[in-house]
């Protein structure tokens, strides 16, 4: 199984039309050339890819609860949002 680390950097990759070995973790969405389309579109296929729901204000994503400043923020919030939901099911 993949790691969640490689599977967010795939799908944005993927939305950049860039290698994923191109993809600095401490990029922002912007700076790879993702606008804002494309960042809906990543949280998508995150949500579908992870099976979670990300909690992302498409109005103004900067004021989300999910952190999306960086690529490395980003697959900190997926972790985070797998864990609750791990949590959620268990208990």
């Amino acid at each position: 199984m993949k790691s969640i680390r490689q599977e967010v950097l795939k799908i944005v990759a993927e939305q950049a039309v860039l290698d994923v070995s191109d993809i600095d973790l401490a990029a922002s969405m912007e700076s790879l050339g993702i606008d804002s389309l494309g960042l809906v579109e990543v949280i998508f296929a995150i949500e579908e890819q992870f099976d979670i729901s990300v909690p992302f204000d498409s109005g103004q994503p900067a004021n989300g609860a999910f952190d999306l400043s960086s690529i490395e923020t980003i697959i900190s919030g997926v972790q985070h949002l797998i864990e609750q939901k791990a949590l959620l099911v268990d208990g």
